[in-house]
């Protein structure tokens, strides 16, 4: 399999090519020249296999530069129970007799759907970079919940080191104690005065930077990296699995979203055979993923304008990922999607009302929906009344919307992205107590914290960059 850019390059190499190396050359996103699928009989195929081989079934079309003994033992580390504290890795557990189900994603090692990707990440780094002889530094941004999985996916590996940027005050107390309490002498957080699309846009400004990110071997785990679009697909075949549905019958999933990675892992799922009706895309007050599917006008929002929620992880105005699905609404047409980029790099909306372009958005199956501070409470405190289940306010997001698209006989699946625990104040607002968490991250706020805080300036964030590398890579093997 041969990966191509969305903005029309055609010569970036093999998964472990594109595995390393962030943004394409020209801008875009990586993507398979092609998506393979699956035939109802190959779908029925898949059943009765664990976790771990699903993966491998699934994902083993787009990774076909790693011997299949490697990537099977890669995957049976990632996908471990001892990991992900349940031998489904994925429950999905039904909401009473609603026909809402809740696909547990929040299980592993920083309480977010996070580490279902970021847990393969750190083992294919790995394998990827010894084979090489080559090293890493990892630049990434996060609102949240990618910092924690990424940081807690590579500590300890020799050959990686990480530089997590986060906009400064922006998240939970929960989540900056999970990232700031890690001492480890490859993990660098970095608290960036401004929001997260600003911590986004310096990492790409690097990237663009070539001499740059060449010679500090820049790399990439933010869902703009292919490989954690392609682990996130998997779980929604797993849910397809778990139903056990008559073959052909259709499922919708319901997606808590920001930057759009988990839900285009969904469309990817759906573009490889798998029988989804509706993928629902929900967002919070900051709602441009909502505006657009509804009206087919994405227009970013500056960062003054991304207001401040109580679902923070979607607290996001430019969604990176949407670029790969309007690639493959365009029809893999890569000069068309620059054009767009070029639209939305200059403040413009994209528009698409009255176009073929529109109608194909239409016929895709994704749909839009929003929810408030308000809505969120009352979601979390009605899911713990009625179904006895105590939820995130991302997930809560999630579920609102799930319900506003759910249809007569067809299983809603709302995907969970965080436990309760990461949001205490919001949970402890809507239900008056407090969640429970993991014996392991008590106490974490008191810990002592480690980051640096940054400017939102370029420059001053390659100065740093260079000077931890120089202090650290001397004493990396």
């Amino acid at each position: 399999m041969k990966y191509v850019s969305t903005r029309g390059r055609r010569d970036l190499g093999g998964f472990s090519e594109v595995l390393l190396m962030g943004l394409a050359p020209d801008g875009g996103l990586a993507m398979p020249e092609r998506i393979p699928t699956f035939s109802a009989d190959e779908l029925e195929g898949l059943r009765g296999l664990d976790y771990a081989d699903l993966a491998y079934a699934v994902m083993r079309p787009y990774i076909d530069d790693i011997p299949e003994s490697d990537l099977r033992a890669l995957l049976r580390a990632t996908y471990h129970p001892d990991v992900f504290h349940s031998a489904d890795i994925t429950p999905l557990t039904p909401l009473g007799d609603s026909g809402l189900f809740l696909l547990e994603l929040s299980n592993g090692p920083s309480l977010a759907f996070k580490d279902i990707a970021m847990q393969f990440l750190g083992h294919v780094f790995e394998y990827v970079l010894e084979r090489r002889g080559e090293r890493l530094n990892i630049l990434g941004a996060t609102s949240g919940d990618t910092g924690s999985a990424a940081e807690y996916a590579m500590r300890g590996k020799a050959r990686v080191n990480v530089f997590m940027l986060s906009p400064h005050g922006r998240m939970s107390a929960f989540q900056q104690a999970q990232m700031f309490s890690l001492d480890e002498p490859n993990v660098f957080n970095i608290a960036v005065r401004g929001v997260f699309d600003d911590c986004q846009d310096l990492v790409k400004e690097v990237n663009a930077d070539a001499e740059f990110k060449a010679r500090y071997t820049i790399g990439a785990v933010n869902s703009i990296n292919w490989a954690r679009v392609l682990a996130q697909a998997v779980y929604y075949f797993k849910a397809y699995l778990a139903l056990n549905l008559p073959a052909g019958q259709p499922m919708d999933f319901s997606v808590p979203s920001g930057n759009f990675g988990n839900v285009f892992a969904g469309y990817l799922a759906k573009q490889m055979g798998l029988p989804i009706g509706q993928l629902a895309v929900a967002s919070n007050e900051n709602d441009v993923l909502h505006e657009f599917f509804s009206t087919g006008v994405y227009r970013v929002r500056r960062s003054a304008q991304v207001a401040q929620t109580s679902s923070p992880s979607m607290d996001i105005g430019k969604a990176s990922n949407f670029e790969r699905y309007l690639y493959l609404i365009a029809g893999a047409d890569g000069v068309q999607t620059r054009a767009w980029w070029a639209e939305v790099g200059g403040s413009r909306p994209v528009d698409l009302r009255g176009t073929a372009h529109w109608e194909a958005v239409r016929a895709s199956g994704l749909v839009g929906g929003r929810s408030s501070h308000a809505e969120r409470l009352e979601t979390i405190r009605r899911a713990d009344e009625r179904f006895g289940r105590l939820i995130d306010p991302h997930t809560a997001d999630g579920l609102r919307v799930g319900e506003q698209y759910a249809r007569a006989g067809v299983p809603m699946v709302c995907l969970e992205t965080a436990l309760p625990a990461k949001f205490e104040a919001t949970v402890q607002e809507a239900v008056g107590r407090t969640p429970p968490r993991p014996q392991r991250f008590k106490g974490i706020e008191a810990l002592p914290r480690h980051f640096t805080l940054l400017d939102n300036d370029a420059a001053a964030l390659k100065a740093f960059v260079a000077g931890k590398l120089g202090q650290t890579l001397q004493a990396t093997p």
